[in-house]
C-alpha cells in the first residue's frame, strides 16, 4: 500500500531503472533475485559505485514492503563488503535521496554505496556517465568478492 506523502517524488517520463532492470536498454546489473538489484552506475561519485534498488517500482522509502527493507540492507552490506575487498578504500559511503529537494532524480528508490575518493568522501557535483565496457569491469572486479 503506498503511504501518502507530502514527499515530492521526481516527474520522470518513465523509470529508467525498471527499463534497466528489464533489459529495455543497457545497463549493468551487478546482482539481481526477485526482491533487489545492485547496478553499478554509470555516473561513479566513489570508488566501485553501485546502485541498490527494489525490483518493483517503488517511488520512495516510505513505501517499501517490510520484507524489500531486510533484503535491501542485507544486499547494501554484502556490496559494501565486496566493494571494500575490491577496492581497499579507507570509507565507504552510503547515502539515499527522498525527494527532489533531497535530491532525487529518479522516481523509484534507491541507496548509492561507494568506496571513499582519494580525497575523501564522494564526488555530489556533475560526474560524466562512463560507458557500459568501464562498468562491466567494475562489476567483474566486485564480484570477485561477492
Amino acid at each position: 500500500m503506498k503511504i501518502k506523502s507530502s514527499i515530492e517524488i521526481p516527474k520522470n517520463n518513465g523509470c529508467a531503472f525498471c527499463d534497466y532492470l528489464s533489459g529495455k536498454r543497457q545497463y549493468t546489473i551487478l546482482y539481481k533475485n526477485e526482491r533487489v538489484a545492485a547496478l553499478v552506475t554509470r555516473e561513479q561519485r566513489g570508488v566501485g559505485h553501485v546502485l541498490i534498488l527494489p525490483v518493483r517500482h517503488v517511488e520512495s522509502i516510505l513505501d517499501i514492503k517490510d520484507e524489500e527493507a531486510a533484503e535491501l540492507l542485507i544486499t547494501i552490506r554484502n556490496v559494501a563488503k565486496a566493494i571494500d575487498l575490491a577496492y581497499g578504500r579507507p570509507g565507504i559511503s552510503v547515502w539515499q535521496n527522498n525527494g527532489v529537494p533531497a535530491g532525487q532524480a529518479i522516481s523509484h528508490v534507491h541507496f548509492h554505496i561507494a568506496g571513499t575518493l582519494e580525497a575523501g568522501g564522494t564526488e555530489r557535483g556533475f560526474v560524466p556517465e562512463i560507458s557500459i565496457e568501464e562498468t562491466e569491469a567494475i562489476a567483474s572486479r566486485i564480484l570477485e568478492f561477492f
